[in-house]
């Protein structure tokens, strides 16, 4: 009858008592046991190997960005309308109450092309007049996936468009964003395409990575001077080994959401310094920064309703002032350099809708030190 796991674990906690007096001694007779043994102390030692080597890459990087960060928010119009608010009025809030510097901007296709062949770029020329007034830097969203749902902003008369016929239109349509926005003064950045990869999320069927490689080929090709961000998949699923090799990677950041499998909220467990060992880990093979172009600062209503659905004290369950500070630390503690927080129009909408400006009263001390 075979012994019971838990029977090797004490003999193995028995056998370290001698470990601090006779290192190989005990090394010996311990390797004289059976070969159970002999596997599970060869696996702790690599876990152990392993842990620590990730824990002293993280170290390394951390302490080589010190005192390089800065935090920066996304901000887009539509969900702004969607809660209820101006987004002309958001954006001026954003700039002259929290002073914020940094902007991720978006350009859905569907909304800046609404009639093939057609531009409407007034949207998109409003945030950057206002970012410029204010000397404010912009990494601007580019391609077919962008933040916010539903991801994927196809417009409708390219519905039902062959592939590769709607595939050229939306290069020719990027290539114009790249051409009307790259001498801005305010343009540091492009973020090309939103957890590209990611296929649990979003109304998107498109995932060729030919398509994404055409894409990077086209910004380069239009505007050589600006770097291109692409990002990894939510959490840091996936490993970016394949082409386009950007000019550096984005990483978002979730930390507690509704999982509906389970019904109930989940707390993502990975520690700050995980995430610098990802950045660190980057950066020692490819020579590479890595962002955080999303660190969740936004409520995560449970049963699929949205925020003007949930009630303060749901929303709470997620994010609250408390959390607020302690998430702006945790992206703080990760090292990386640029860190964008999401959910800047609903800190807005809080504290004007709902008359509740914790989040906006945090948000002022994050972005304090900057000004």
């Amino acid at each position: 009858m075979s012994k019971p796991f838990s029977h090797y674990i004490i003999n193995l906690r028995k056998s370290l008592r001698y470990f601090p007096h006779n290192f190989w001694q005990w090394l010996v007779r311990y390797w004289q046991l059976s070969w159970l043994y002999k596997a599970l102390f060869v696996f702790i030692a690599l876990i152990i190997l392993a842990t620590g080597s990730m824990y002293g890459i993280a170290r390394w990087y951390i302490a080589s960005e010190q005192g390089k960060q800065v935090i920066g928010t996304s901000f887009i119009p539509a969900y702004a309308e969607s809660l209820g608010l101006d987004p002309q009025q958001t954006m001026d809030a954003l700039i002259t109450d929290l002073g914020v510097k940094h902007f991720r901007l978006v350009s859905y296709w569907d909304q800046l092309e609404p009639t093939k062949g057609t531009y409407d770029f007034s949207l998109l020329d409003w945030q950057f007049k206002k970012a410029e007034a204010a000397h404010a830097k912009i990494s601007l969203s580019l391609g077919l996936r962008q933040p916010r749902w539903p991801e994927c902003h196809l417009p409708t008369w390219a519905v039902g468009e062959p592939t590769s016929q709607w595939y050229a239109e939306l290069n020719t349509y990027i290539q114009a964003v790249v051409d009307r926005y790259k001498n801005s003064p305010s343009l540091e950045s492009y973020q090309l395409e939103n957890e590209y990869f990611l296929q649990g999320f979003g109304v998107c069927t498109d995932f060729s990575r030919d398509r994404l490689i055409a894409e990077f080929n086209t910004v380069k090709r239009a505007d050589p001077h600006h770097p291109v961000i692409i990002s990894r998949s939510n959490n840091a699923q996936g490993v970016p080994i394949n082409e386009p090799t950007p000019d550096e990677y984005g990483i978002s950041i979730y930390k507690r959401v509704w999982s509906p499998p389970i019904g109930r909220y989940i707390e993502y467990p990975f520690p700050a310094w995980y995430y610098g060992f990802l950045a660190g880990a980057q950066k020692l093979t490819s020579g590479k920064d890595m962002i955080i172009h999303e660190l969740q600062m936004e409520a995560w209503p449970p049963h699929g309703k949205s925020i003007t659905e949930t009630s303060l004290a749901e929303q709470d369950k997620s994010i609250d002032a408390q959390r607020f500070k302690d998430r702006v630390e945790y992206g703080k503690a990760t090292g990386m350099r640029s860190i964008y927080l999401w959910g800047s129009e609903y800190w807005y909408y809080r504290m004007t809708i709902m008359h509740d400006p914790s989040l906006w009263n945090q948000a002022k001390d994050a972005f304090k030190p900057q000004n």
